[in-house]
């Protein structure tokens, strides 16, 4: 049986919300930052000037902090049975975030997939310095990355399903014949081939297997 691949954007997809909004609440900027996500998932901004900036806005956040914060996100209606269940049929199940290393390596061991490629915060001293590094900080980068994994494990577009929900997410459905917009912004449904728009990713399964 042909391995297949399955590729979650994270945030307002795995998970219910945006992280950053989440983490941007301790310091009083969550109105912001808000504002400033909506217009790069919109694709309105770029993304890594959105994300670099948004992050420096979290400078001086500990990181105690943080992971306290990602480790107590809501997750999405059926994110787990889902994924449980695409695995159960030879997929092979991916996260891929602009968000952070904090929120989606803990939500890797609660939902169960196999993989996640996000960001880093930088931290000193147990502080965020208001930097960011990482696999997922331009607008085209889940593309690369996607492109990347289907050689590495010889799985073609025709086996690949994208599920995500904001302009950065657009990359990746170049290279997948099942794209799902979920709960998504405009931009993103005009390329889906599939539209949910039902907060319960368990929407999707009757759909792809």
């Amino acid at each position: 049986m042909e391995n297949k691949l399955a590729v979650f954007d994270f945030d307002s997809t795995l998970m219910d919300g945006e992280t950053i909004e989440i983490i941007a609440r301790e310091v009083g900027l969550q109105a912001e930052v808000a504002e400033i996500t909506h217009r790069a998932m919109a694709g309105e901004l770029d993304f890594f000037d959105s994300l670099t900036y948004r992050v420096s806005l979290l400078k001086g956040l500990q990181e105690k902090k943080v992971d306290e914060i990602c480790q107590n996100l809501p997750y999405m209606i059926g994110a787990k049975e889902t994924i449980t269940e695409l695995k159960k049929h030879n997929f092979v199940v991916v996260c891929f975030s602009g968000g952070f290393k904090n929120a989606t390596e803990y939500a890797k061991s609660v939902l169960g997939y196999n993989a996640d490629f996000s960001n880093i915060l930088h931290v000193k001293n147990g502080l965020l310095t208001g930097q960011v590094g990482g696999e997922m900080m331009f607008s085209d980068s889940k593309g690369q990355m996607l492109k990347k994994l289907q050689a590495l494990l010889n799985i073609t577009p025709k086996n690949t399903v994208t599920i995500g929900d904001g302009a950065n997410d657009l990359s990746m459905f170049r290279y997948a014949d099942t794209r799902i917009a979920f709960c998504a912004k405009d931009c993103v449904k005009k390329e889906a081939t599939i539209c949910l728009n039902e907060k319960d990713l368990r929407l999707m399964l009757d759909k792809v297997l």
